[in-house]
């Protein structure tokens, strides 16, 4: 069986860069449908965070500008049909990498708070990275990559190209400045 490690911030915030705090955490689609696809594809996943915290659902991803409301209520529902595994997440200190076959990061702004300065994050990172395993991280996610760095202090992403929420996008929200 795949087993697959998804790593969720624990930030229940992100801080804007007039110094404005802002609620956040992981966005919901962003969580659920691929936690979704996976559980039917019979994979097994667990859910790790920064100091095992539970982590915080950005209540803007389930507002009626982050999609159909169809959308929305079967996000809504596979949140909390999974809600016990949520509260329960592991401490992402006491991961193993070498036990997961696919390491995950979903977004939101919660990973842009937290990840970007995580040495556990950046540590696990960079040793799934060298082992070739499958590593994704989506939407806002990709910014947990500035806390990698090799033995020799060196950043391991470089040369790979990424892709995540553009600038553009971002203005999108009412608080992207």
């Amino acid at each position: 069986m795949t087993k697959v490690l998804f790593v969720v911030s624990a930030a229940d915030h992100w801080t804007l860069r007039d110094g404005e705090v802002h609620p956040s955490g992981f966005w919901g689609e962003e969580l659920a449908m691929p936690h979704k696809i996976f559980t039917e594809a019979g994979w097994d996943i667990t859910i790790a965070t920064p100091g095992g915290k539970i982590p915080t659902l950005d209540r803007l991803s389930m507002s009626k500008t982050a999609g159909w409301p169809s959308k929305l209520r079967e996000v809504a529902a596979y949140l909390d049909a999974i809600d016990a595994e949520l509260k329960h997440p592991r401490v992402l200190a006491e991961i193993e990498p070498d036990e997961f076959d696919v390491v995950f990061y979903p977004g939101g702004h919660g990973p842009m708070e937290d990840l970007p300065v995580d040495p556990v994050s950046g540590a696990l990172l960079t040793r799934v990275l060298a082992s070739g395993k499958p590593l994704a991280l989506l939407c806002h996610a990709p910014a947990a990559a500035f806390a990698a760095k090799g033995e020799d202090g060196s950043w391991p992403f470089t040369g790979y190209r990424m892709t995540g929420l553009s600038n553009l996008e971002e203005k999108f929200n009412s608080f992207g400045r």
